[in-house]
């Protein structure tokens, strides 16, 4: 973006406080509207995501499409999402990071148009590519400005913000598949994906009305627009001073970096990442992949996804009771999303990671339990039990693991990595997010549904360990810190 438009955005969301006594409230209310603006993108990836949950059901009425078919258009965009994800890094590095949000709602917006109008397998698998592009570039560069945007006593907080709108998101998806489900069937599915073309437009003058990150500023040697924002974004004019003293020292601006095509600098990144990496780098990248990876191989796309399926196994019958019950899912994710943003930064991340990936486990122990049962005799009692541990379930993982793997894996990169790092975490993110929705049909066929959640409940165990052996708590500490906590 041009140096102008930063410096207008600066004045526009900046403007100095009129009393000494209110600072410390306005600028972390300032903090807040820039994360909520970057935010906000995501929504629509929560609402493309998940429709297909729903959608799916007309969609292979309408068009006659196969199990298979119907397997691979719902994975299919966390495939796709890998090279845009992996692209984030350079593109939020050389467009800056309020540039790749607009270019991810120019992206979403054409998606959603392409869905609408889309009358083939063929044609429905172009459009999701065309939002998937959208979809890669939004969750890496938010969970990256939300970070950077954030004061060490909010980031918490503030970067809970990506898994809480990528849950409204998703609460509007199942919402819409209920809202929608009376209407002719060659109709109903298309005017759900005709309604997430208007927001990205209005999404996207939203992003610019806030701020680039100070950060990427001062990457790109702006150190006065960045301490502009920096006052804005921390609790005293101190700490403004202090996080950019730190800022200067992390962002080891190497000429290649600093050049126009910013080529060379992309490559020294990645082998520092993957090819010669510190001992401190291979502690955090350990973290970040492993998160990014349990968060996904608990079977969290599985509910998302096919939480209908579950639910007529359970013996539900009508489509507006099974849309009903996944509206309830919706809630329930929303509501708990709330809880960790709460308390991330009161109780620790390490904490709410513990208790939610063990009740992760228990929860998808006690779906696979309740679906045993009622395989064996289906009644009112089976089909409550299935549907509490759904809720149960998505509880569990949204007070912990759902919105701290991002907050965690982003906060913890050094700067000069921290883009491609958190592009690395979502690329395994999405891979494994895919392997499991597009394989779910597949593996219930072959080890019944129940046998799938057992497994994933052995996942989620798994998954437990790993964060009680291998990540430490972050409250607190500034992002300049993570260096020398992993160092030990």
């Amino acid at each position: 973006m041009a140096h102008t438009d930063d410096a207008a955005a600066v004045q526009l969301l900046a403007s100095p406080a009129k009393a000494a006594g209110d600072k410390r409230p306005r600028r972390n209310m300032y903090a807040f509207a820039c994360a909520t603006l970057a935010s906000m993108t995501t929504i629509l990836v929560g609402y493309n995501l998940a429709l297909m949950s729903g959608a799916q059901l007309f969609i292979r009425e309408d068009l006659g499409l196969s199990d298979a078919q119907i397997e691979v258009l719902a994975g299919s965009i966390n495939v796709f999402m890998l090279a845009s994800i992996l692209a984030a890094g350079w593109a939020a590095d050389t467009l800056g990071r309020r540039g790749t949000l607009v270019l991810a709602n120019v992206s979403l917006m054409a998606g959603a148009l392409a869905m609408a109008l889309g009358g083939s397998f063929p044609a429905l698998m172009l459009a999701r590519c065309v939002t998937s592009v959208g979809s890669g570039f939004s969750i890496v560069v938010t969970s990256v400005y939300n970070a950077e945007i954030s004061p060490a006593s909010m980031r918490g907080f503030l970067s809970s913000f990506l898994d809480m709108f990528i849950s409204v998101g998703l609460l509007l998806s199942y919402v819409s598949n209920y809202a929608f489900a009376g209407l002719p069937v060659h109709l109903g599915w298309r005017v759900m994906y005709a309604a997430g073309v208007l927001p990205p437009v209005l999404l996207a003058a939203g992003v610019l009305a806030m701020p680039e990150s100070p950060r990427w500023l001062v990457m790109r040697g702006r150190h006065a627009e960045a301490r502009a924002v920096l006052v804005r974004t921390s609790d005293t004019p101190a700490e403004a001073d202090l996080r950019l003293e730190e800022i200067k020292q992390q962002a080891v601006i190497k000429e290649p970096q600093a050049s126009d095509d910013g080529g060379g600098g992309n490559s020294s990144v990645w082998k520092e990442l993957l090819v010669r990496p510190s001992a401190s780098v291979r502690r955090i990248l350990i973290c970040v992949v492993g998160v990014h990876f349990f968060q996904q191989a608990s079977g969290i796309d599985a509910i998302v996804l096919y939480s209908p399926l579950v639910f007529r196994k359970a013996g539900m019958s009508s489509n507006k009771a099974v849309l009903g019950a996944t509206v309830g899912v919706g809630v329930f994710k929303m509501c708990f999303v709330l809880v960790a943003a709460l308390f991330s930064d009161r109780l620790g991340r390490r904490p709410l990671l513990l208790a939610s990936t063990a009740g992760v486990a228990a929860s998808m122990a006690s779906l696979g339990t309740a679906l045993c049962v009622g395989a064996a005799s289906s009644s009112p009692a089976s089909v409550a039990a299935t549907v509490a541990s759904v809720l149960a379930f998505m509880a569990a993982f949204s007070v912990g693991f759902g919105p701290l793997a991002g907050t965690y894996s982003a906060e913890i990169m050094p700067l000069r990595l921290r883009a491609q790092g958190a592009s690395l975490g979502m690329a395994v993110n999405r891979l494994t997010c895919a392997l499991v929705s597009m394989t779910f049909i597949s593996l219930a066929d072959a080890i019944t549904m129940p046998g799938c959640f057992f497994l994933y409940a052995g996942v989620a165990a798994a998954a437990c360990a790993f964060v009680y052996a291998r990540m430490p708590e972050t409250r607190g500490r500034s992002l300049e810190d993570m260096d020398e906590l992993f160092a030990k």
